[in-house]
């Protein structure tokens, strides 16, 4: 997937825009950041109009001047990650991938701003890459690895367990309560929890000095927290938009409409398309809705 939206993407070759891949080994890191701030944020309007032509017409045109003008997003996130030992313009050029990826799957029809459907895919790789450079040892390799990877802090928490160095009960009930082996409990907790430098290693050799952890403060969730939110979200995408399908077109473009549209579209407006009463869209937009939780529920509980 990611060659061929490497092949089918223009390259950006006006000399006031970046390759849209990342910092070239021409391109210095603070030459870059000034080069993509300087590129205009498009309205509405003009994203709209842009996301269009490239899913209408394949405009490549339209496609490099979307992505461009969302650069500094990529860079703005990479940023919120370079205290994880990669170096950030790594993590923009893999942000810069997941924006093309976004670009690839985006359908502006659907009434959401490209800026927010992006950093979904922006995320994700740079969490990827995050993940892929955590050791040299490669982690999760299985399943049930990955499950584990994923979900360790929040079995711990549920089940009350402060200590990072596990004894073998406690293991035993992270396993169960994951539904995965022993094994591999033991095997991602050491992975996650120790990196192959340690941070505990002293920056200077002076008594007392400090090591790389102390001066590491980030009060935000930690990677397996923020990875555990984004498959949460990817599943519930995945759900909506399949039980979104199963409608007939009517109550799926009021549902649409009311729900999932910023700004929402008024009854009044409604009616009049439809050419039926204000009182009828709102019944229409209520059993949709209804009809849309209780299908996915019923798939998120069977």
């Amino acid at each position: 997937m990611k060659k061929e939206i490497k092949s089918t993407l223009p390259t950006l070759k006006n000399n006031s825009i970046v390759e849209a891949r990342g910092v070239s080994d021409d391109t210095s890191l603070a030459q870059y950041i000034q080069t993509v701030q300087k590129i205009p944020v498009l309205t509405a309007e003009q994203e709209y109009e842009y996301a269009s032509q490239w899913v209408k017409n394949q405009d490549k045109f339209a496609a490099e001047k979307l992505v461009a003008s969302h650069l500094r997003l990529v860079v703005s996130v990479a940023y919120d990650y370079k205290n994880y030992g990669i170096l950030v313009a790594d993590l923009i050029a893999s942000g810069n991938m997941g924006l093309m990826q976004a670009l690839q799957k985006f359908d502006p029809d659907k009434g959401f701003r490209f800026s927010t459907y992006a950093m979904f895919w922006i995320k994700a790789e740079i969490y990827e890459t995050i993940l892929n450079n955590w050791s040299i040892v490669r982690i999760g390799t299985s399943a049930n690895q990955k499950r584990v990877f994923f979900n360790l802090s929040r079995a711990k928490r549920a089940l009350g367990i402060m200590d990072n160095n596990l004894t073998d009960e406690q293991t035993k009930q992270i396993a169960n309560y994951l539904e995965v082996p022993e094994k591999d409990v033991k095997r991602m907790a050491t992975r996650v929890g120790a990196r192959d430098v340690s941070l505990n290693t002293p920056i200077n050799s002076e008594e007392g000095g400090t090591d790389i952890l102390s001066n590491m403060t980030d009060g935000r969730e930690t990677i397996e927290e923020t990875l555990e939110q984004i498959e949460f979200r990817r599943r519930g995408y995945d759900l909506l938009k399949k039980h979104l399908a199963q409608m007939s077109e009517r109550d799926r473009e009021i549902l649409t409409a009311r729900r999932l549209k910023q700004p929402a579209e008024t009854l009044e407006l409604l009616s009049q398309k439809y050419g039926v009463s204000r009182e009828r869209v709102r019944q229409i937009e209520e059993r949709a809705y209804n009809k849309l939780r209780d299908a996915i529920l019923k798939e998120t509980q069977g």
